[in-house]
């Protein structure tokens, strides 16, 4: 069941949501829902189960906690244990729903609470016992602390899951079912996904989510026409980092996301883009928390302005400014292509995406390029153009195609029998120097 268009609001005032809400709206600045906040929040608000695609900047977190807030408002309980879960796949994304929550719940008596690893157990086990009405949750944390009994879903009235696609690419599946299987199965569900055409999401929404309707706003192949996509050829690594770094000296941004596929590389990059005197930082997944967290806080502050990192920050990640990202290394599949370049030109800002190609990963380019059926536009640095050019085209002449051609035909000829005359057949097995031209029969 799809979303009828005539229930859309046009504007945040249009919702039935209350003052408190709406003064937490206004001082955030918003004016209009943005189109997954259209279509979500009205059924959402009636407490239907739903099953939403929607990337990370299109306006989803609100999508889901609008209703939410609103309808623990409109129904005060007494009865002990947590009103609503989120559960997220990273600290990170975890940590921005978080803020959100309380910027949202400002003029409101709404508790909320956040648990996730990397912070003080104890510390969140009173979290949970001081009966927080909205807990955001990373899975493996909060299994933790449910085998230690610290919670109480038994009442719970919203399980939203966000990212699940990526919360099942990072092996999440059969913890987020063994939540949902702790909490009050009379409760609404809200799954948020950046696609439906994943086989885990389509499995576990038949899992957990009853009667529910679809709202589908993008598809993995959705053309992202704020973000202009180009393609930079670079003959090897070092070539790359030259590139790189006059791309990052002399292209116009505010803030720049560099990908690399490994931790060893997001390293290695590090002095020698600093040593161009780039305020740049680097992010892995092997690092503390309590680093991670800093870095992160640098570059959303802007106290630093290039961000190097692995894939860990290509979901999740929302932060203002960021107009350019740079694939350093192509990724390994178009899904994770389309999550580095969603970090960009979001809310509808432009932004520009580069990948940074050498021979040994054109094709996985071109396949990406196939799977998004977009061609990407080629751009040359002059100051730095190097001998790779792409592919060689290899035009064939006629006498070749002709030639090629023959040579199938004989192949498909059978093959002429050869009678061996009685002499010969007393040498099978001898060595004997072959005759020009074997004896054939006579036809």
């Amino acid at each position: 069941m799809h979303t009828n268009s005539s229930d859309i609001p046009l504007s945040f005032a249009q919702l039935a949501l209350e003052e408190a809400l709406q003064a937490a709206i206004a001082k955030l600045g918003f004016t209009q829902p943005t189109p997954v906040q259209q279509q979500a929040i009205p059924p959402a608000l009636a407490g239907k189960d739903l099953l939403v695609s929607a990337e990370t900047g299109s306006g989803k977190t609100a999508a889901f906690l609008l209703p939410t807030f609103q309808n623990l408002l409109n129904k005060p309980t007494s009865l002990f244990g947590t009103r609503a879960l989120i559960l997220t796949p990273t600290r990170e994304l975890a940590s921005q729903i978080f803020q959100q929550c309380l910027q949202l719940a400002e003029f409101t008596d709404i508790k909320i609470g956040l648990i996730t690893g990397g912070e003080d157990f104890k510390q969140q086990q009173g979290v949970l016992r001081r009966n927080a009405d909205i807990i955001i949750a990373t899975p493996g944390r909060l299994l933790e602390q449910i085998k230690q009994h610290s919670s109480d879903f038994t009442h719970l009235e919203v399980l939203v899951l966000d990212e699940a696609d990526r919360m099942l690419d990072m092996g999440f599946s059969d913890d987020v079912l063994n939540i949902a299987g702790r909490c009050n199965p009379e409760r609404q569900t809200l799954l948020f996904s950046a696609t439906l055409t994943h086989y885990g999401v389509i499995k576990i929404a038949d899992k957990v989510l009853k009667q529910h309707q679809v709202i589908a706003l993008n598809t993995l192949h959705d053309g992202h026409s704020n973000i202009e996509q180009q393609i930079v050829l670079a003959d090897d690594n070092d070539h790359k980092q030259r590139l790189l770094a006059w791309l990052l000296l002399n292209d116009s941004y505010d803030k720049a996301l560099v990908f690399t596929n490994t931790r060893n590389k997001a390293i290695e990059l590090e002095s020698p883009l600093r040593n161009q005197n780039l305020r740049i930082g680097v992010l892995h997944g092997e690092m503390e928390h309590y680093e991670r967290k800093r870095i992160m806080n640098l570059f959303r502050e802007g106290i630093i302005t290039i961000l190097v990192s692995t894939d860990l920050a290509a979901r999740g990640l929302d932060v203002k400014g960021i107009n350019l990202v740079v694939n350093f290394d192509v990724p390994r599949n178009g899904i994770d292509y389309i999550h580095r370049i969603g970090r960009t030109g979001r809310a509808d800002e432009q932004g520009v995406a580069i990948a940074l190609v050498k021979s040994t990963e054109w094709n996985l380019m071109s396949g990406i390029q196939r799977f998004l059926k977009q061609a990407f536009i080629r751009r040359t640095i002059k100051e730095l153009a190097g001998s790779y050019q792409g592919p060689k085209k290899i035009k064939s002449s006629g006498k070749a195609a002709g030639a090629k051609k023959k040579k199938e035909e004989d192949k498909k000829k059978p093959a002429e029998k050869i009678k061996i005359r009685h002499r010969d057949q007393k040498n099978i097995g001898k060595r004997r120097v072959p005759s020009a031209k074997p004896d054939t029969e006579a036809g």
